[in-house]
């Protein structure tokens, strides 16, 4: 019997490689989009051992904030398989301190929204020729602290930031998330292709690496067992495997309970989420990412 096949973003650490190891045990084989090669090996060393050599696991190397390194990633998945059950847009950072990319775009916003957003849109015929699939989208209640949304300017916003104004933008990324779920959920046939995504909580992870002494403090949580990513990573796997959301689409979840939660204003509208899929597409294109 064929395996169901997930593919997952930012699978080497923290809430992703959780969510990957318990896909695997759960009969996935696995598609990993990585950065570093050193720890997609060390991934598949693991995975290879938690699984007794049951899970297939393929890597495909790509720095997810450079849009044309997402969409050559989602050509090379959609060429080596032939199907795709699942597909995790799991990466994502917390930059304290403006960087800008290759491309000329915000790391912040390039890494958590634009790449993830060009890699599904190379993915999206598969998917829907593999139906069902389902796409989930990692977001986070720090959408909510977003302030405003301007698709035209902030998707091409460069200007420095201190780290007090790093959340607001942080968050900003994720209300971007939502909307383009909702955008994409109202794009596809939900008997083909369901779009969902969720807020993991507050985790002990990787994302806050940039911030000083953000190790230290990592220790501590540990020890505290404050900020479990099993928590988060279960709201992942469940997205993407429970039966109960077979038929859901466009929806954000909790990670208590999967409760149901709304898209934060000023997001909220069916107009501004458009425009934010134009503006985006328009961006990608400009870049040769879309």
């Amino acid at each position: 019997m064929t395996r169901p096949i997930a593919v997952i973003t930012g699978a080497t650490s923290g809430l992703g490689r959780i969510a990957a190891l318990e896909l695997a045990r759960r009969g996935y084989d696995l598609g990993i989009v990585a950065r570093s090669p050193g720890r997609a090996e060390a991934l598949l060393a693991e995975l290879g051992e938690v699984t007794g050599g049951a899970a297939r696991a393929d890597v495909f190397l790509a720095d997810l904030g450079v849009g044309a390194q997402a969409r050559r990633a989602g050509r090379e998945i959609a060429a080596r398989y032939a199907r795709l059950d699942v597909l995790v847009n799991n990466a994502g950072l917390h930059a304290f301190s403006q960087r800008v990319t290759a491309e000329g775009l915000a790391e912040m916003t390039a890494v958590n929204y634009l790449g993830p957003f060009a890699l599904t849109q190379a993915l999206t015929d598969t998917l829907l020729a593999s139906a069902p699939a389902r796409i989930v989208n990692v977001a986070s209640e720090a959408s909510r602290r977003a302030g405003s949304i301007a698709p035209a300017m902030d998707l091409r916003d460069t200007a420095p930031y201190t780290r007090r104004e790093s959340m607001a933008l942080y968050g900003r990324t994720k209300l971007m998330t939502i909307m383009w779920t909702r955008e994409l959920a109202r794009r596809l046939d939900a008997a083909k292709v369901t779009v969902n995504c969720c807020d993991p909580g507050f985790n002990a992870t990787g994302l806050g690496r940039d911030l000083p002494g953000s190790a230290a403090l990592r220790r501590v949580l540990d020890v505290l067992k404050v900020g479990d990513p099993r928590r988060g990573a279960g709201i992942i796997v469940r997205l993407a495997t429970d039966p109960a959301f077979a038929h859901t689409t466009g929806g954000y979840f909790s990670v208590r309970d999967a409760r149901p939660l709304r898209c934060p204003e000023p997001g909220r509208g069916e107009d501004v989420q458009r425009r934010l899929w134009t503006e985006t597409e328009s961006l990608l294109a400009g870049t040769g990412a879309a």
